[in-house]
């Protein structure tokens, strides 16, 4: 028999730009960000290899020069390099920064694909 499919959250980028990806969602060690996924122009990434555990996803993109690429209105922190981050409060005074995040409702699915695409 043929294995199941995983679940998954697949970030697409189908514009032109690469595209830097953090998310941010609901974990058992409580609310946590994670970054960074490099998706190059026509490429995706896969952010969360499990089921998917709550609805809602958060995701912040920007391009190479730090312009944002989605617009969200959550604020949530993230780090300069490779980061896991638990908790969404006093980024500076932890060592990180702010950053606006866009929700995704996935509407409960356990396998969703966001597609950013060429910013106007």
């Amino acid at each position: 028999m043929p294995a199941p499919a995983l679940a998954q959250f697949v970030v697409c980028n189908q514009s032109l730009d690469v595209v830097n990806v953090a998310i941010g969602r609901d974990t058992p060690e409580g609310f946590a960000t994670e970054g960074w996924w490099i998706v190059g122009a026509n490429r995706c990434a896969t952010t969360i290899r499990e089921e998917l555990s709550a609805r809602y996803v958060y995701v912040h993109a920007s391009d190479v020069f730090g312009r944002p690429v989605l617009y969200g209105s959550t604020p949530m922190c993230v780090g300069a390099r490779r980061f896991r981050i638990t908790g969404v409060g006093d980024c500076f005074a932890r060592g990180y920064r702010p950053a606006k995040f866009l929700e995704v409702d996935t509407k409960a699915v356990s396998r969703w694909t966001l597609f950013l695409s060429q910013r106007p």
